[in-house]
């Protein structure tokens, strides 16, 4: 067991390097792509076109595996904390690379992460392997985990339907909340496709439960979604120019005002 954690370790490590690399190259592609048409914000898809933003998505793809397969050795509890260790990389990266200034709370934002990733990795639980998928999908089928997927779902829903046409361009938690919503499903999904890889590695056949394909395509459905959403994410922080706001400083004779615009040209 000690073992299977510390090549989860290891793995988890390595995905972080890579898909927090994945974001600086991928940023460099929306960019390019933004200038050639209509930008991920508003619906656009020329970055699909763009060869930079297939080489940050080949990464992120490789960082993906690595951290799919960490799943498969390792407690989810252990693997997906270092997870934040990504966004540490992208912001060493973009202050060396993009030359965007790292402040003092975004150095604090670091350290906090890799405090609260070491914590818990020192005390991650030991975890008993079920016996089957279809053990997991009895557990996945609980009235309680059923309520919990009700609620974020519908969470989600209103996010995408009501909440994203009104006040997504203005406001980064709506994305941030589709993306973080979807992916706890998809922890759980992968976690699931890894138990069932890993028991059909050692003998015990899980290809033929159809609860297997069922958590391959929930997987499957909500990475595509955080995909779409968090280009949407970069393009909202970034826009196509490095930056999303622009400030105008204005005086009068008691105070001064610091308005803070969107852009339009973004």
């Amino acid at each position: 067991m000690e073992s299977d954690n510390g090549k989860g370790l290891i793995l988890a490590v390595a995905s972080s390097v890579f898909i927090g690399s994945s974001f600086i190259v991928k940023k460099k592609g929306l960019k390019r792509a933004a200038a050639n048409g209509t930008r991920a914000g508003y619906g656009g898809y020329t970055y699909l076109l763009e060869p930079l933003w297939w080489a940050g998505m080949v990464t992120m793809i490789v960082g993906e595996a690595a951290n799919f397969v960490a799943y498969i050795y390792a407690p989810a509890v252990l693997v997906t904390p270092l997870g934040a260790l990504s966004i540490i990389i992208s912001a060493v990266l973009a202050h060396f690379l993009l030359k965007e200034k790292l402040k003092k709370m975004g150095v604090l934002g670091c350290v906090s992460c890799i405090v609260g990733s070491v914590v818990i990795v020192i005390h991650a639980p030991k975890e008993q392997t079920p016996d089957s998928v279809q053990e997991i999908w009895n557990l996945a089928t609980q009235p309680a985990f059923l309520v919990y997927v009700a609620i974020t779902m519908s969470i989600v829903l209103a996010l995408i339907l009501h909440f994203e046409p009104l006040c997504g361009q203005t406001n980064i938690l709506v994305y941030i909340g589709i993306c973080s919503l979807m992916g706890a499903l998809t922890v759980m999904s992968i976690k699931a496709i890894g138990i069932a890889i890993k028991l059909t590695m050692e003998g015990v056949n899980q290809i033929g439960y159809p609860q297997t394909w069922i958590f391959l395509m929930v997987a499957a459905t909500c990475v595509v979604i955080q995909l779409i959403y968090l280009n949407k994410v970069h393009y909202l922080i970034f826009g196509s120019s490095g930056t999303v706001r622009w400030y105008e400083s204005r005086k009068s004779s008691n105070e001064e005002h610091l308005i803070t615009l969107y852009s339009p040209e973004y």
